[in-house]
């Protein structure tokens, strides 16, 4: 049985790598739309399957809302419950900050169904984000 294992992580080499190669050479995301500028601001999760990194998730904090965003799983380690892990485990650090009131992502639309699955609704209309269409979904969090 494989191990997977979550952590906060400061090595943002290792999550900007995970990203490049899912998102810039995978999907075709510019490097001006993966480079924003905002990791320094975030919290950062680091998944490793059998001690190699295969995923990663940035959550950032915005009023009350946490933002995840940046999910990304190579794709040789897709199917064994990395992403639904990161989710959940974001989920529960923006539960355990205070003032917190919702959980926040913009999905890719091919990807809906996943995150309604961990508990998120789709929200407003489809949009473009780095050329491949979106929908926002919030969580409530709810009183602690």
């Amino acid at each position: 049985m494989p191990e997977i294992v979550l952590s906060r992580t400061s090595d943002l080499h290792t999550c900007r790598r995970l990203r490049r190669i899912v998102f810039i050479h995978e999907q075709g995301v510019a490097e001006a739309d993966e480079v924003d500028g905002l990791d320094d601001q975030a919290i950062h999760l680091l998944a490793t399957l059998d001690g190699l990194p295969t995923g990663t998730a940035r959550l950032l904090v915005l009023g009350d809302t946490g933002k995840i965003g940046r999910v990304c799983v190579l794709r040789q380690a897709r199917g064994k419950g990395i992403g639904a892990a990161l989710i959940r485990e974001a989920v529960a650090i923006f539960r355990a900050l205070p003032g917190i009131t919702r959980a926040k992502l913009g999905a890719q639309t091919h990807a809906i169904s996943f995150y309604e699955a961990l508990g998120f609704v789709a929200t407003g209309p489809q949009y473009d984000d780095a050329g491949i269409p979106h929908r926002d979904m919030v969580m409530p969090l709810g009183p602690r």
